[in-house]
């Protein structure tokens, strides 16, 4: 069976319909009690790279099962309208799908990050291991 619209067809019409931050505005959302600064990146890419300080781990494959209130699997973070929800993958490309996929869904306060953690790490955005996390978890 032939593709007859490809991962990029559907990236650039996401990209089109989102709102998308550049880094340094999303650098600027970092810590801010109405941002919620999401990596939907699988478990072994943030073993492995990090993430952003502050960051909500949603893998993106239980994505739309733990913002929707209805699933089994809803996540309470998700419920807080008074929050935005500001998404980021590795490249850009899966956030945006995403983001589209939850304003879909009907969520009106979603973002994700252009360029995803790759740019954010390229222009010196903050960073922490999962060990640090960890162990500032244990601390707190």
């Amino acid at each position: 069976m032939p593709i007859t619209r490809g991962f990029r067809a559907l990236v650039d019409e996401a990209m089109a319909q989102v709102k998308t931050y550049s880094v340094d505005e999303a650098k600027q959302r970092v810590g801010d009690a109405k941002t919620q600064i999401v990596d939907i990146r699988d478990v072994r890419e943030l073993q492995a790279e990090g993430t952003v300080p502050g960051s909500y781990h949603a893998p993106r494959g239980m994505l739309e099962f733990w913002v929707d209130p209805e699933s089994p699997y809803h996540k309470k973070i998700f419920a807080d309208e008074d929050k935005e929800f500001v998404l980021f993958c590795g490249a850009g490309w899966r956030s945006a799908l995403a983001a589209k996929t939850l304003q879909d869904m009907g969520m009106k306060n979603v973002a994700h990050i252009d360029g995803g953690f790759a740019e954010w790490v390229k222009r010196g955005g903050p960073t922490e291991t999962m060990e640090q996390r960890q162990a500032a978890k244990k601390r707190a």
